[in-house]
């Protein structure tokens, strides 16, 4: 509680700061932003690959198999929720049209020249370089790694030579994660300087009002998936959602701040185990491949933007173009890295290939800042929930 009092402390001073409007004060607090994003960076792949490598290797592949079907059954349901919660707030609050001369207008929109086919995507996400993946920070292929690893080692008969390499891993993950506490403990500071760049932005005119309508839609669908239907997946499991927000804020709120889920990885772990009391094995497990694949809010941005744009196209959205993209949006978010705006240049990829006026995302860039805050916190938040879902799952199943 006390650290939750001083990260909100923190959260207010900085934003008091963005707000002065004092151009060498801003410059620091981005400095000092960009220093913390990097450092939480630099943890997120290690803690990544030990993570995974460890729990294969000491809880076994045939015991994880449990853990994983679960992992996956909880978060296809969050995410297939939270695109439909998009799609209906849609059909309901019905966005109306960009003007003909801003849609055609490519020019403000050069600078994002981002081509990338899906099947380029998936090519991607084999390593053919044992190196590569960490130099680059590919979660996905770092997964399948880590995945090949931990069932070799768990499938290796029991030796010295493998009891080694074991208790090494486990060692390299100790100091990962004393790091990791040494940095949280500096936090407060980081968040001034993201507090404050936020606030910076704001008070710069960001906020575009002629997509107001696009906008209530999108961060209304993330409202909703975050306090409504996430609570009702944890209720439904005999769990207490406040009890678990409340243990897991520190992570959602470092979400909101770096923009990254992977970024925030290493202070979600930290949270589940020592706040919410979820097992190592199982945190360790599913936090991993949640990060990867477990996208709410990237769901919902890819559905409703999607429309938005084809929208703008011309594009009659009828309901069977609307259940397509709800499929399309879910598999798209969970192939996508948890990093700052992947959402934003896969939807840009999407609209690319059907042809669609991408001018539109250009008008979108302005305000993706908060979009992206706001969807990040939901997609830890929804991390935590598959988490201590499974974890409820799995001890009930136990005793």
């Amino acid at each position: 509680m006390k650290r939750t009092l001083i990260w909100i402390g923190a959260l207010v001073i900085g934003a008091v700061l963005g707000l002065l409007g004092i151009e060498w004060l801003d410059r620091s607090m981005e400095y000092v932003a960009q220093v913390y994003t990097r450092l939480f960076q630099l943890l997120a792949v290690p803690t990544i690959v030990l993570a995974v490598i460890t729990t294969f290797a000491t809880f076994g592949s045939n015991g994880s198999g449990k853990v994983f079907g679960r992992t996956i059954t909880y978060t296809l349901l969050t995410t297939v929720a939270a695109a439909a919660v998009g799609a209906v707030l849609y059909i309901l609050i019905s966005p109306g049209n960009l003007p003909d001369s801003v849609v055609s207008d490519n020019s403000q929109f050069s600078i994002l020249n981002y081509q990338l086919s899906y099947s380029d995507h998936v090519v991607s996400i084999i390593p053919n370089n044992i190196v590569r993946p960490f130099l680059e920070g590919n979660v996905l292929s770092l997964l399948l790694l880590s995945f090949a690893v931990g069932i070799g080692l768990s499938k290796l008969p029991d030796s010295e030579n493998k009891a080694v390499v074991v208790k090494g891993l486990l060692g390299l993950q100790d100091l990962l994660f004393l790091l990791i506490r040494g940095l949280i403990w500096t936090l407060p500071l980081g968040i001034v300087a993201f507090s404050a760049q936020l606030s910076a932005q704001i008070s710069a005119g960001v906020i575009a009002d002629s997509i107001g309508k696009y906008v209530l839609v999108v961060l209304g669908g993330n409202v909703i998936q975050f306090f409504v239907i996430l609570p009702l997946f944890l209720l439904a499991r005999g769990l207490n959602p406040i009890h678990v927000l409340g243990r897991m804020t520190p992570a959602v709120l470092m979400a909101l701040f770096t923009k990254s889920s992977a970024a925030t990885l290493p202070v979600t772990m930290e949270s589940a185990e020592n706040r919410l009391g979820v097992r190592k094995e199982i945190s360790r497990f599913v936090l991993p491949i949640c990060t990867t694949i477990n996208m709410n809010g990237c769901a919902a941005f890819i559905l409703v933007t999607s429309l938005f744009v084809m929208q703008n196209g011309g594009t009659q959205l009828t309901l069977g173009t609307i259940l397509l993209w709800i499929l399309i949006s879910v598999v798209s978010a969970i192939g996508n890295a948890g990093v700052p705006m992947g959402c934003f240049f896969l939807t840009l990829s999407l609209m690319s290939g059907v042809g669609a006026p991408v001018a539109v995302l250009g008008i979108i860039l302005p305000i993706y800042t908060i979009i992206d805050m706001v969807e990040t916190a939901e997609n830890v938040w929804s991390d935590s929930c598959v988490c201590a879902m499974t974890d409820h799952d799995l001890k009930a199943y136990a005793e």
